[in-house]
């Protein structure tokens, strides 16, 4: 069969899942004719990505975010109101999705949670079935549990990814665990990389960490600052900068990232579901700092494992913790005292493969 890719732009987790399944739709003999991928002023697309997927890779302007004036989260009205006001701009990169699908010709549509790539789909009016990929289509399945206390902000965020999967043939919602499917929306696993599974994860010195908004770098400094000792290596979407001898923050280069996580001795990242799941995969103890809802809604159901709604005692696997703040000593004193490991997630991971080629290949 022959596929193509329409992929969000914003962060590291849906380019890092296409890199993925191109890999493992091609291994099993199909085709993806081309990979279109959002992007904005803010996000340089990382070479890793380009220099690791096999199939023609072409950008177009996408709808992003706006940080906030500390840019540790997403200023949701500026968000709003810039995209809003530039809905004009987003019209050529309708046009050229719209050309893309109609040349291509493909038999499946893969849309990796972008609006504008549906929006083209239901425009072209293009015979084949679409399939929208995301952690965020599991917020919308009704055996979803949300935080308890509040997060009112998921209804805007579901209406969204009710908007992305409109007419959608199939929805696959990745999640930490398993669930029975609700109406189109199918449960699936994570889509990790190989070289995450056959990664050999070791017990280092230093903390490793991703900032997907470079002001939580001051939380870092700050602390480094009272614990100079303690070696520290963060990647983020900026130039390298080395502070001293044990603090440095890395531009994204994957094949480091994975190194850095694999041979760690813990993990600190906003609580983006991919790198979570890297580090659960390779047992790594975590400490997720939220930046909007859909990662409160990640860490919450990363960190409710086992457990009934508010009940907060009870056993069952802790692999994570979480703060409003790159809290590192709260990250130390978990790892040492309250971390463990969900015995079930590796092999939840490992079915991806036939999970993945029987949902995009089977439409009876």
């Amino acid at each position: 069969m022959r596929y193509l890719f329409i992929v969000q732009g914003e962060g590291r987790g849906h380019l890092t899942q296409a890199m993925t399944l191109e890999r493992l739709l091609l291994g099993a003999g199909h085709e993806v004719a081309g990979i279109l991928v959002g992007k904005s002023p803010s996000r340089i697309l990382p070479a890793f990505f380009r220099e690791g997927v096999h199939s023609p890779v072409e950008q177009f302007e996408s709808m992003n975010f706006v940080p906030s004036s500390n840019n540790r989260k997403p200023d949701y009205a500026k968000t709003g109101l810039y995209n809003f006001l530039n809905l004009s701009a987003y019209l050529p990169s309708v046009k050229f999705l719209v050309k893309k699908i109609k040349t291509l010709k493909p038999d499946v549509i893969v849309n990796l949670y972008d609006t504008l790539g549906t929006n083209a789909y239901n425009l072209s009016r293009y015979d084949a079935p679409m399939v929208c990929i995301g952690h965020q289509f599991l917020f919308t399945h009704g055996g979803f549990r949300f935080p308890v206390f509040g997060y009112e902000g998921h209804v805007a965020l579901n209406m969204f990814s009710e908007m992305v999967s409109l007419r959608a043939a199939k929805v696959l919602s990745l999640s930490f665990r398993n669930m029975p499917s609700d109406g189109k929306n199918h449960v699936v696993p994570p889509l990790l990389r190989p070289e995450v599974l056959d990664a050999s994860p070791s017990q280092g010195d230093f903390i490793h960490g991703y900032l997907l908004n470079a002001g939580f770098a001051q939380d870092v400094t700050s602390w480094h600052e009272k614990h100079p000792e303690v070696p520290l290596r963060f990647f983020w979407d900026r130039p390298d900068e080395v502070v001293d001898a044990t603090l440095s923050f890395h531009s994204l280069d994957d094949k480091a990232f994975l190194a850095g996580l694999a041979g760690c001795r813990v993990y600190a990242s906003t609580a983006g579901f991919e790198s979570i799941c890297e580090a659960m995969y390779l047992s790594k103890p975590l400490l997720m700092v939220p930046s909007h809802i859909e990662q409160r809604c990640n860490a919450f159901d990363a960190t409710s494992y086992g457990r009934k709604p508010g009940d907060n005692e009870s056993p069952g696997p802790r692999p994570a913790c979480t703060s409003d703040h790159f809290d590192l000593d709260l990250l130390l004193d978990f790892a040492k005292n309250d971390y463990s490991q969900d015995p079930d997630f590796k092999s939840w991971v490992d079915s991806a493969p036939g999970i993945f080629l029987r949902e995009l290949t089977d439409f009876s």
